[in-house]
């Protein structure tokens, strides 16, 4: 069938990432006095030029005079473009090449630097539309073509008419000339291309905003590089999850929300209708009415080490995998805990209280050094053994409980029970998670067991304590001191007044859940779970997932991958495997894990086979979610 499409591109900011005047100009401009200055004009003059606020003809003329340019300068400034091609437009290299034929560059900019980048995809020289340089005999450039119509304004236009293309005409840019070609009715469909840059005046003149040529290729049901435009994943970020985390997303292409504080259950409910990627913190509760309503979703980044807050048991049924950050914050946490616990053995805070107040009481009373003293440590896992390790560095003799068998660190000394922990230690720290059983973990009884003016600290979960028996504890003074830094209730922004029993006793260090709230966690964090849900949405990899079964896949390579998610139940890989069979396609790899709820297929295919395979594959009784990737 003969293809009656026509593809009109620009160069400058579509085909590639930069305006190449620009990069002409950090070339020609070099050992300049006044560099920056100039480059500053020069974008100013492109960016006027492209936006309409400047006739065409003047922004040429402008920037040819300010670049003091010349022919040598033009083979450096070809090698930095082929390394500033659009993204989108590397990854889909077989487009240019299956529709040379039909694919127009139109370009204000200039044939010198443009042909030798575009010839590389395919694309002929003569569809390639352009300025040209005129140059003096020293090389120097000195001006441009000026009968070349596209030096002028509507030169776009008048170059498409005189082409006289048949068929149907779709023009991919970023400029305003290139929304003329439309305008003038020579065009089907404008389609601005915000990879690269967003102008407002271009992007609200477009039929569709295409983020990518992923997107156009999706839109026209033609073959592309990737199985689903990344624009049209929507990413919802709460809790001011650090900017690097938001950065990443975005540079990946996805479309990214931010909302600075957290969102009760029926606001995310809402909120979340057509989110693919949800991140959160601790504040946000993922119940099962909130993830009834997430039909979309596919993966949840928990920006922190715990995960009681989401309901990780529905997010599997739902084929929903969750990622945090195990190791993220653990040393700021266990600074948290060191300090609090240095202030409180010196009954520092009503100390500081009483010098806000004018008042001078200068006293060794109740004070003492934490060299030699018996630290208890509920809980040994990332925390509680990087705290243990730190601890006896610095003088405390270390003991550790946990319902899990642990190996000790250094000099440590495991507890064979809570009670012998309690009875042991001076100080408790407690570093558990926030499972059911753990609520009231520290209560009326446990606190009987603990020696008269001990020091508690409760960095972990808010329910772990039983607040109303640590207040009559604190006030009898059993109690000498405590750091805590969780509560059952917590405010969901900063807004709100934190209510607490605990507000005004002795000797009593009172934080807003910022263990983990350094600088250099949340960057961790922010760096570390985005690139897990990249690695599970780019190739179904779920290592580190705290409810999928662990899978690390290799790479993908001339192949697609079905990714199939399945209630845990016989004979679903052999269906799989049967359709396949039926239907005469090559496995080219199979990976597959269960735990006792769902069962995580991967199966890698040759790229030949029928649509209504999917359908089949997806038909599969027991089936949760099915994805395709290439």
């Amino acid at each position: 069938m003969e293809n009656n499409r026509n593809y009109v591109i620009d160069f400058d900011s579509t085909f590639t990432q930069v305006e190449a005047l620009d990069i002409l100009g950090e070339i020609s401009l070099s050992g300049k006095p006044n560099r920056e200055q100039l480059l500053a004009d020069l974008k100013s003059l492109t960016d006027r030029g492209m936006e309409g606020g400047l006739s065409l003809r003047e922004s040429i003329q402008k920037r040819l005079e300010l670049l003091q340019a010349e022919k040598s300068h033009l083979e450096p400034l070809i090698e930095s473009l082929k390394g500033k091609v659009s993204s989108s437009f590397v990854r889909n290299e077989d487009f240019f090449q299956e529709n040379k034929d039909h694919i127009f560059i139109l370009s204000n900019g200039f044939k010198e630097f443009i042909v030798p980048i575009v010839s590389q995809y395919g694309i002929k020289e003569e569809n390639v539309f352009a300025n040209s340089f005129v140059f003096d005999d020293e090389g120097k450039i000195i001006g441009f073509d000026k009968d070349n119509v596209l030096s002028s304004n509507n030169g776009k236009v008048e170059q498409l008419k005189a082409l006289e293309l048949k068929g149907d005409v779709y023009v991919i840019g970023d400029g305003y000339t290139d929304y003329e070609i439309k305008a003038a009715g020579l065009a089907n469909k404008f389609y601005a291309f915000t990879e690269n840059v967003s102008r407002e005046k271009v992007t609200a003149k477009a039929d569709h905003i295409t983020p990518s040529l992923d997107e156009f290729l999706y839109l026209h049901k033609m073959n592309k590089a990737i199985s689903y435009p990344k624009n049209r994943i929507k990413v919802l970020l709460l809790e001011n999850v650090h900017e690097d985390a938001v950065a990443i997303m975005k540079k990946e292409g996805y479309n990214v929300s931010t909302y600075a504080g957290g969102m009760d259950e029926d606001e995310l409910a809402e909120k979340i209708k057509d989110v693919s990627v949800l991140g959160i913190r601790s504040k946000t509760q993922l119940t099962k009415k909130v993830l009834d309503n997430a039909q979309r979703l596919i993966a949840v980044g928990a920006f922190c080490i715990g995960t009681n807050q989401i309901d990780l048991e529905e997010c599997l049924k739902k084929g929903v995998a969750v990622f945090n950050a195990p190791y993220s914050n653990t040393r700021s946490v266990v600074e948290l805990a060191i300090g609090e616990i240095i202030l409180l053995m010196r009954n520092l805070p009503d100390r500081i209280a009483e010098m806000h107040q004018g008042k001078w009481n200068k006293s060794a009373s109740g004070s003492y050094e934490i060299r030699g003293k018996k630290l208890g440590i509920v809980g040994y896992g990332n925390i509680g053994a990087q705290l243990s390790v730190v601890a006896e560095a610095i003088g405390f003799d270390v003991y550790y409980y946990d319902l899990v068998e642990r190996l000790a660190l250094g000099n440590a000394t495991k507890c064979s029970s809570l009670q012998e922990l309690l009875e042991t230690a001076e100080i408790v720290t407690l570093h558990v998670d926030g499972r059911a059983a753990n609520q009231n973990l520290i209560g009326e009884e446990q606190f009987q067991q603990m020696q008269e003016g001990s020091i508690l600290l409760n960095l972990s979960r808010g329910q772990v304590v039983d607040v109303k028996a640590l207040k009559k504890h604190i006030s009898s003074g059993k109690i000498k001191g405590a750091g805590i830094d969780v509560f059952p209730k917590e405010p969901k922004t900063n807004n709100e007044e934190f209510e607490s029993e605990l507000r005004g006793l002795p000797n009593v260090i009172l934080t807003p859940h910022i263990g983990g709230s350094t600088q250099e966690a949340q960057e961790n964090i922010g760096n570390f779970v985005p690139g897990k849900i990249i690695d599970y949405i780019n190739t179904g990899g779920t290592t580190n997932s705290v409810n999928f079964p662990n899978l690390q896949l290799p790479s993908l390579e001339n192949a697609h991958r079905l990714i199939h998610i399945h209630h845990n139940k016989p004979g679903i890989i052999a269906h799989i495997n049967k359709i396949l069979a039926a239907n005469d396609i090559n496995i080219v790899g199979q990976y597959l894990k269960t735990n006792e709820t769902v069962g995580y297929v991967i199966t890698d295919i040759d790229k030949a086979y029928d649509a209504d395979v999917i359908k089949e594959l997806k038909g599969i009784e027991g089936t949760i979610k099915f994805r395709v990737l290439y």
